[in-house]
């Protein structure tokens, strides 16, 4: 692994600088493609890593049939989605019925063009890289209302209007941690904001740590927006039959699925950007890595800080109970956006005061 991460990083920095509109365009291509076929493989492979971890948390075995240890279960699980026949309800919107779970899928993916995956790996370096973050993982909640009211089922629509209102309350909460990033790294820009975070000090000039409630209310909301437990009222099995694709069947809602935990890797991937310094190595400034490749930044270092996000997606559904609805509002409310607001003012005066990322 050691002597893999210079070569990668080298043939990412082959791609940087073209000249020619022509290079622009190819450069651009292979960038997308370098960064969509891990990401679907790793969508796929998500759902097989939640299985055997599940399963180890519980003392069971896990998937263990199709291939060595299972590992080609994703497969026969994609391969069994698309033999099924996709059943369209009567009265249904056609339409609006099979835009949903592609509407609910292409924003987790498209968000990734402006997230920085190095120092010279980047879709579209745009300036305002944190406005298009927000405007785009708020079109997921348009899915999840399509699919809802398309489907023409009480179920269904009840699933849906908790989610979308679970989802603007935590979207709020998110929105407001992010402004505290915004104050901190003074930049729209994510490979900026990652910038900022540079320094002698290593980890401890990462933002977590000056903004460490905010950090914790946007990790939260994450886990909310993405439906996951102990968060998952939307898909309620016990409550209203699975929610809001309770009509889904075959790819359309396989879609579904892989969006949630596209949305998963998602959030762990602008948790690492905002809070935990990117592709910054933590060992940055500590003695005997100085020269090494461990204190270099890496894309190495930002794979490893989302898979440590990504185990405590899996983590919180083996330890906590399914909330009440009463009480996800509740939180969502009353406790994180007041949380937001109130450090938003401590960063207020830590500026003024020149504290933490303000020390000159």
């Amino acid at each position: 692994m050691s002597s893999l991460l210079p070569v990668i990083d080298w043939l990412l920095a082959a791609w940087q600088s073209p000249q020619t509109e022509w290079q622009v365009l190819i450069g651009s291509a292979l960038k997308i493609i370098a960064l969509l076929i891990p990401l679907i493989l790793a969508v796929a492979y998500f759902t097989y890593w939640e299985r055997k971890i599940l399963a180890w948390m519980h003392v069971r075995i896990g998937p263990n049939r199709v291939g060595w240890k299972g590992v080609l279960q994703p497969f026969a699980d994609v391969i069994k989605m698309l033999l099924k026949e996709i059943v369209v309800p009567a009265k249904a919107n056609r339409f609006l019925f099979l835009t949903a779970p592609v509407l609910s899928l292409v924003p987790a993916f498209a968000v990734w063009a402006v997230v920085p995956m190095s120092d010279v790996f980047v879709i579209a370096n745009i300036d305002a890289g944190l406005l298009y973050v927000l405007s785009l993982t708020s079109l997921g909640i348009y899915g999840v209302i399509l699919a809802g009211w398309a489907s023409n089922s009480k179920y269904a629509l009840l699933g849906a209007m908790r989610s979308a209102a679970q989802m603007v309350a935590y979207e709020i909460a998110m929105g407001f941690a992010l402004v505290g990033v915004l104050m901190a790294g003074g930049s729209l820009n994510l490979g900026d904001i990652i910038l900022a975070q540079q320094g002698s000090y290593g980890l401890f000039n990462w933002f977590f740590i000056p903004l460490f409630p905010l950090f914790i209310v946007y990790f939260i909301s994450g886990v909310a927006e993405t439906n996951r437990a102990p968060f998952d009222v939307a898909e309620g099995e016990s409550e209203i039959v699975a929610g809001f694709h309770v009509e889904y069947s075959g790819i359309a809602f396989g879609l579904f699925f892989l969006a949630e935990y596209a949305n998963m890797i998602l959030i762990t991937a602008l948790t690492v950007v905002f809070f935990w310094g990117g592709w910054l190595s933590p060992l940055a400034g500590v003695g005997w890595a100085e020269g090494t490749f461990l204190a270099a930044p890496s894309i190495g270092w930002m794979l490893v800080k989302m898979v440590v996000f990504c185990f405590f997606f899996l983590w919180f559904r083996a330890t906590f109970p399914r909330y009440r609805y009463d009480q996800i509002m509740r939180l969502g409310w009353k406790v994180l956006i007041p949380v937001t607001i109130v450090w938003i003012g401590v960063e207020g005066v830590m500026a003024l005061l020149e504290i933490g990322p303000w020390a000159a």
